[in-house]
């Protein structure tokens, strides 16, 4: 494939408490009808790694996004990041200075687009259980604490503030899919 560049693709509300199921191999084929090369699925929530040609990423998300719904009769939003963007998150680790324990989860969420907002970062939760920590572009960061809150409204802040236009993952899962990338292209 020609200028091929590689990217993230992360599909939002698939495999989640038995709802929109997708399977990663019926996913990956599907995928593969729109030209996409090289995928690689990971997790069963929707995270996944490609090439393909130059093309904009806004209509990547649009092709792909379509894609999905027809063939699982279901709205599937997608969001994608070139590739560069993840290791330049995992090669900054913005929660170094976050003291972790067993109840501490870090979060990235990816805007479709970067909208402004008039919260003053860091921003914390009325009970001080989640803390949108910083945004940066189309990426927020941010840390929830379980021991303050078994029930935290972290996503209902994310959705007040910034939209529903939005996916989030934890950072363990930006860490493997940095891990997936460094060995593909170490395959290449």
């Amino acid at each position: 494939m020609k200028n091929s560049e590689k990217y993230v693709a992360f599909l939002r509300g698939i495999n989640v408490g038995g709802h929109h199921k997708v399977p990663m191999a019926d996913l990956k084929k599907e995928l593969q009808k729109l030209e996409l090369e090289n995928i690689v699925t990971l997790l069963n929530s929707g995270n996944i790694i490609f090439d393909s040609s130059s093309e904009s990423i806004s209509m990547l998300e649009k092709k792909v996004s379509e894609h999905l719904k027809k063939s699982f009769g279901f709205s599937i939003p997608t969001i994608i990041r070139k590739s560069e963007l993840i290791y330049e998150l995992l090669n900054k680790n913005p929660f170094k200075d976050v003291k972790l324990t067993k109840d501490i989860r870090l979060y990235v969420s990816f805007l479709r687009k970067n909208d402004k907002t008039n919260l003053k970062l860091p921003w914390k939760s009325s009970d001080n259980s989640y803390i949108i920590i910083g945004k940066k572009d189309q990426t927020i960061l941010s840390v929830l604490d379980l021991s303050i809150s078994k029930t935290p409204k972290a996503m209902g802040a994310l959705e007040k503030y910034f939209g529903k236009d939005i996916t989030t993952r934890n950072w363990k899962t930006i860490e493997r899919i940095g891990l997936k990338l460094k060995a593909a292209n170490d395959n290449i």
